[in-house]
């Protein structure tokens, strides 16, 4: 009897952990791999958001918008060299062509958080939900890294999260 509880405890462990190892989500033929966003000093700064999209599709599609209810607003950004100098540009919408990876990353396309409503704390997740031109909308989680990560830790290193290089 103690061996069979045992084996139903752990049972329901490794499945409440799951999400957490299995950090992916699809919405149609799109999947979504590793959202992340990096911790904050408090509620009331701005935040990104960062994922890696694959169209498996055999149709291009458009990331559309990103919500949250972590943040008073979100707007899907991209960077941009003016005279040399990198700056993040609001932008209507990602373009996801078939067959193809889109990484949004420091450095490159973000969704950014306003008004964040709480910090961001390392370890925790915040919601989202993403909406695609033909995929549609599906809801999921970001998980929170520390402040200065660049790639999230559970990265299986299969896709490359290095920011761009910056032409001088």
């Amino acid at each position: 009897m103690r061996l069979r509880t045992l084996t139903i405890v752990a049972a329901m462990t490794a499945l409440l952990a799951a999400p957490a190892f299995a950090h992916s989500i699809k919405a149609g033929s799109i999947e979504i791999e590793h959202p992340w966003s990096r911790a904050t000093a408090g509620a009331g700064t701005n935040g990104a958001i960062f994922m890696t999209l694959t169209n498996q599709g055999t149709s291009a599609d458009r990331l559309l918008s990103v919500t949250s209810s972590a943040a008073e607003r979100v707007e899907l950004h991209s960077h941009i060299e003016e005279d040399g100098v990198m700056k993040m540009r609001q932008i209507n919408a990602i373009e996801l062509p078939a067959g193809a990876t889109v990484l949004l990353g420091p450095g490159r396309f973000h969704a950014m958080l306003f008004g964040l409503k709480a910090a961001l704390v390392a370890g925790q997740s915040i919601p989202l939900t993403l909406t695609f031109e033909k995929a549609g909308s599906v809801s999921g989680e970001a998980l929170i890294q520390g402040a200065g990560d660049t790639m999230p830790e559970h990265c299986d290193g299969g896709h490359d999260h290095s920011p761009p290089e910056h032409k001088h």
